[in-house]
């Protein structure tokens, strides 16, 4: 229930933030839509751009979203994984790519939800990745910040694989720095080895890496990470390795070394509900810049890789449709009294595991103003190709076949949801089939 409560209240956060901009923007203007309103997800590599090379037929899709004054016609939110750089900065990238204005406010990076986590915000943190961790970090929040640049600095023995980044004669003495109480991975670092090696001196020193490690010492200090894609698609011509297979690495090492699973206390960005969830109140927000006065129904993810876009989109149309069940099963109980209906709701939603929801302190909420559903659409200009990957033909056969499972450890491998509810060949062709499905015009 304190979870419950939790969300609730992060969920009453970001809608009161977005109010005073939605009445100021629906003061000025109010559009007219069409017989029914949806909202649109759009990933971003591997969908519009492979590595800063944009796919062909984006800026023309772009072209149909908006009106003659450069106005949306529909709210749109762009939902990636990468993670290591600020919404403004990725919001001007895409900007000048598509030659259309986006907003930071659509922008949502694997890490936007870290916001709700405010129970670290105030704790000492070692942050990993690429780019401005540090400024990503105090951007989501946190106010005591560690980067690995600093925990090298503090104990200059501690980095020894590089021959080249030993210290050379004297080596001075480690500098104190504050316990470290929990530790966040925002991506794939650029040294590998130097952040293995001092992420799992943390986790066994209990955050005082100065100290001598205790392998007994279990569980370790909480760990929240991002991104779990295990494969993602650049300028070559088969996919890169990513943040997901950095966490391979480090769940294998730190068994290997103390023989017990590395555990996380969040698991956030695609396919986690969290994300989506969060998505869904970023295209609420845009909803409301634009005028609309009924609540969007339905959600089309558009992405090109299987097992986090695809995956993650139909996920959390498993949720929304136990959202439903859920609502059915309180006003039943409301007016005809009975067990208790927030309880039964919460039970509902178990069914899906803590690290599916996005971690241990993230909780499923019912909430009247979800939509009815999320359609997945996959694009065949990224992770996924027709003419190298097969994907299941009938979801119900897929139970009893031998599937590769790229998506994280912690995730019950379903490969029914891997199964699109449309496969187009590019983002071009997504958005036609979308307004020709929701029966709106194309320019």
């Amino acid at each position: 229930m304190q979870r419950l409560r939790c969300f609730k209240s992060f969920r009453q956060l970001l809608r009161s933030s977005c109010e005073g901009a939605a009445k100021q923007a629906n003061s000025s203007r109010s559009y007219s839509h069409g017989p029914s309103s949806f909202g649109l997800l759009f990933d971003i590599d591997g969908v519009l751009v492979r590595g800063r090379t944009l796919i062909p037929g984006a800026k023309e899709c772009f072209r149909n979203l908006v009106d003659r004054n450069g106005k949306y016609k529909v709210p749109v939110v762009f939902v990636t994984n990468a993670g290591n750089c600020m919404r403004q900065t990725k919001a001007e990238h895409l900007s000048h790519l598509l030659q259309v204005e986006v907003s930071p406010d659509q922008v949502m990076l694997s890490h936007s939800p870290l916001r709700m986590f405010t129970q670290f915000q105030k704790k000492c943190v070692l942050v990993s990745g690429q780019g401005p961790v540090e400024e990503v970090a105090h951007n989501l929040g946190f106010e005591n910040v560690v980067t690995i640049d600093m925990l090298r600095e503090a104990y200059p023995v501690l980095d020894f694989v590089d021959h080249n980044r030993r210290p050379k004669d004297f080596i001075s003495p480690s500098k104190g720095l504050r316990p470290i109480d929990a530790v966040i991975l925002f991506g794939e670092p650029i040294r590998w080895e130097t952040n293995f090696q001092l992420i799992i001196d943390v986790l066994l020193t209990n955050g005082d890496p100065g100290k001598t490690w205790i392998s007994t010492q279990y569980p370790h200090i909480p760990v929240l990470a991002c991104n779990m894609d295990l494969l993602w698609m650049a300028e070559a011509k088969n996919p890169r390795f990513g943040h997901g297979m950095f966490l391979v690495c480090l769940e294998s090492l730190y068994k290997k070394v103390t023989g017990y699973d590395l555990k996380y206390e969040a698991l956030i960005g695609k396919p986690s509900v969290v994300t989506y969830n969060y998505a869904e109140l970023l295209i609420r927000q845009q909803a409301e810049k634009l005028g609309w006065n009924i609540p969007v129904k339905t959600l089309y993810a558009i992405g090109d890789n299987p097992m986090s876009d695809i995956y993650g989109a139909n996920l959390y149309n498993c949720y929304l449709q136990a959202s439903q069940r859920t609502r059915a099963k309180v006003q039943a109980k409301s007016c005809g009294g009975g067990a208790d209906p927030t309880a039964e709701a919460v039970d509902d939603h178990r069914k899906m595991t803590a690290a599916e929801m996005g971690g241990s302190t993230a909780a499923c909420v019912s909430d009247e103003d979800l939509p009815e559903a999320c359609s997945s659409i996959l694009v065949c200009t990224g992770v996924y190709s027709r003419e190298q990957q097969e994907l299941p033909s009938d979801p119900a056969q897929t139970v009893n076949e031998q599937h590769i499972f790229h998506g994280h450890r912690d995730f019950r491998f379903d490969p029914s949801l891997t199964q699109p509810s449309f496969v187009v060949q590019d983002v071009k062709e997504a958005v036609e089939m979308v307004f020709h499905q929701e029966g709106w015009p194309l320019e």
